[in-house]
């Protein structure tokens, strides 16, 4: 179903593709392990493309990105603001679990 989400057409031949359904799918099955809410199965989902986006259309460095990975998870567990993103819907183990994992 990946595949055909991401509209993948030459998997069989294209390793980008096959790495990047590597990448979608293997956190796809650690969120379902993790019992993720459909809400927080779809927030981390972004947040894995989110990431993967920073690295190939921004060219973060690795440290960077575990930079802007802290900034987006900031404020979980606190207070609704503005500051604190749009991953609320994860408790503070939830968000461990996720650092952990990325």
């Amino acid at each position: 179903k990946l595949e055909e989400f991401l509209n993948f057409k030459q998997l069989k031949t294209s390793l980008k593709e096959s790495i990047l359904l590597d990448y979608y799918t293997s956190g796809f099955w650690w969120a379902k392990e993790m019992n993720f809410s459909l809400e927080q199965l779809t927030g981390f989902m972004g947040l894995l493309n989110f990431l993967l986006e920073n690295l190939s259309d921004k060219h973060m460095t690795l440290g960077d990105n575990i930079k802007e990975l802290g900034r987006t998870m900031a404020g979980i567990g606190g207070a609704h603001s503005e500051e604190n993103g749009d991953l609320l819907f994860f408790s503070v183990e939830q968000a461990k679990a996720v650092i952990d994992y990325l």
